[in-house]
């Protein structure tokens, strides 16, 4: 009988003892600060999929450089790109990282962190089409990506440029690889994107001749969107970041995925 009980004692106190390890596990996972970054994940080079269809680019190179340096968890969760605000602030993601370029618009939804890259509105086409300059858009049709900076700088274009096109409007699709193959085809005659983008798709796809125009739809630069109320994370962003530039692993990412293209 004292056996028994001291059996029983013993199954206690190690139950006692495996509930708070257990106890203790759990709460070391939780102390990980994880964060969902918002994506398109076809907008080379900043993130797309590869051949093997993972993640890759400058962007998600770099969130992972913070994020180690940071020592949080991240991951990647691609979204429509035309919903990326709403994402943000619905709380499915934390922040958005792709390329994000700073609007007076946007800048009424998140709070930007610090710029990390320049970036330009360009004027693509084909040599075929006759178009020499931004004027040669009028009665044309021109395509660039849904709810993208793109569509702002055409619409806050100074010359009204907009009005002069094919039906006054840009044929708008969901992605810039969308945009590209609609040029190709022949069904718009010039596209806007992302120079970042659009060097970048021409350098891999070298074929049809394309022709980039001197013009462009003006100067920009890309930012992390967070949530309005996230100060803190911003904040220890914009201090990584900093870290990250001025010890060098910036400028290694930026060579690796920007170098030929210089």
């Amino acid at each position: 009988m004292k056996n028994s009980k001291m059996l029983l004692m013993g199954l206690i106190v190690s139950g006692i003892v495996l509930t708070g390890c257990q106890t203790n596990e759990t709460e070391s996972s939780t102390d990980e600060k994880a964060y969902v970054v918002g994506l398109d994940d076809t907008f080379a080079p900043m993130g797309f999929r590869d051949d093997e269809g993972d993640l890759v680019g400058f962007d998600i190179d770099l969130a992972e450089a913070v994020a180690d340096d940071l020592g949080y968890s991240i991951s990647f969760q691609p979204i429509d790109w035309a919903m990326k605000e709403t994402e943000l602030n619905t709380g499915n993601i934390d922040m958005i990282w792709n390329g994000y370029t700073i609007t007076d618009e946007r800048a009424e939804k998140v709070d930007f962190g610090t710029p990390y890259l320049e970036n330009s509105q360009l004027i693509v086409t084909l040599e075929e089409n006759g178009i020499d300059s931004k004027s040669d858009l009028a009665g044309k049709k021109v395509a660039a990506q849904q709810s993208s900076s793109a569509i702002s700088a055409i619409e806050s274009d100074p010359s009204d440029i907009m009005s002069e096109f094919d039906n006054s409007e840009v044929i708008q699709f969901p992605s810039n690889n969308d945009v590209f193959n609609d040029l190709i085809s022949g069904r718009s005659e010039a596209i806007v994107v992302d120079e970042t983008l659009g060097r970048f798709y021409m350098s891999q796809n070298p074929s049809p001749d394309y022709k980039v125009l001197e013009e462009d739809f003006g100067k920009e630069e890309y930012a992390v969107g967070f949530r309005q109320d996230d100060d803190a994370l911003r904040e220890e962003f914009n201090a990584s970041l900093e870290r990250l530039m001025e010890d060098g692993t910036y400028d290694d990412i930026y060579q690796e995925w920007f170098s030929e293209q210089e």
